[in-house]
């Protein structure tokens, strides 16, 4: 694999916020859903999986320190012998870490056919007389190191309508192996909210990874969340205000027939049971009154001989 800066195209100095402005401005030119080329389709993984790498502080220090290829994959012996680059302290050789595990010399009998008796010989080679273990270091015998488990989860963003976080229900999510999955997205999910799909990560040592979805919900024109209610501003005419009307009014889950009471003016508030976040909130319709865009004679004439009674409006 390429060298991830190089494939982002970005110094070794970057900071996060670079790192993540350079991989956002590939992806909206390579991801799958916009550009169905297959050689874009494979520099989109390339770059998302050197975004995962970079993005993530350790594994980025790990692969500055030569410690992990571009892929996430442990160097040969990078981590040296005891994590130290030598041999251990006052008991000698403490075993190799190989790719991030710790291996004694017995584990290395065993790869290469040997075994460590009583005299700590090894195919006529005494490793003990070598590192200085002696028949107190050959007698304990270690068991051999398991694999730790490495981090394969992988990130992703999903971009999804206000409506849809409101509501709640399915959409897909293109993964950088071209696999196409469905997301369930909970009704009254959150902005930066992040959902788990198991087993859709990266394979590897230890356990298969998990892909880890963030949530970023889209503004809506119409719509405002407060808690579990939605908010939307309903403009009426003079007409509808006075006399009362029965309107058609937006929901997330659907256009619906209210009633307007007769002489509602503006700022007045409506509630509409149920149709907030799903099984939870409310729609509160707050009321506007709109005149007309253009003067209309016969309403300015009507207002000219109508003696208004409110005189006492504006307390201050």
């Amino acid at each position: 694999m390429a060298n991830p800066y190089d494939l982002l195209g970005i110094k070794k100095t970057a900071t996060a916020d670079e790192i993540k402005k350079a991989y956002r401005k590939l992806a909206r030119t390579l991801h799958p859903d916009v550009n169905p080329d297959k050689s874009a389709a494979d520099k989109f993984k390339a770059v998302t999986a050197a975004y995962d790498l970079l993005s993530d502080p350790d594994k980025r220090r790990r692969f500055d320190a030569g410690e992990i290829d571009g892929e996430g994959n442990p160097t040969p012996f990078g981590g040296g012998f005891n994590g130290a680059g030598g041999f251990g302290g006052g008991n000698g050789f403490q075993g190799a870490r190989y790719a991030g595990h710790q291996i004694n010399p017995e584990d290395l009998a065993a790869m290469f056919g040997g075994g460590f008796g009583s005299s700590g010989g090894f195919g006529g080679f005494d490793f003990s007389d070598l590192f200085g273990m002696g028949q107190a270091g050959a007698g304990k015998r270690r068991a051999s190191a398991s694999e730790e488990p490495i981090d394969n989860d992988i990130t992703y963003t999903l971009s999804i309508p206000f409506d849809l976080s409101v509501t709640g229900g399915e959409t897909t999510v293109s993964l950088d192996n071209g696999k196409r999955l469905k997301v369930k997205i909970p009704a009254g999910v959150t902005d930066e909210s992040v959902l788990r799909l198991k087993g859709q990560g990266k394979s590897g040592f230890g356990r298969t990874g998990d892909a880890l979805i963030k949530i970023i919900v889209q503004k809506s024109t119409l719509y405002t969340r407060e808690g579990n209610h939605i908010l939307v501003t309903v403009p009426i005419s003079l007409k509808e205000a006075i006399l009362g009307a029965k309107i058609t009014v937006p929901t997330p889950f659907g256009a619906v027939r209210m009633n307007i009471p007769p002489y509602s003016g503006s700022g007045k508030v409506l509630r509409l049971k149920g149709k907030g976040i799903k099984d939870k909130g409310d729609l509160l319709v707050t009321l506007t009154v709109t005149l007309p865009d253009k003067p209309d004679t016969a309403l300015t004439d009507f207002m000219k001989s109508w003696e208004e009674p409110y005189q006492n409006l504006r307390q201050f």
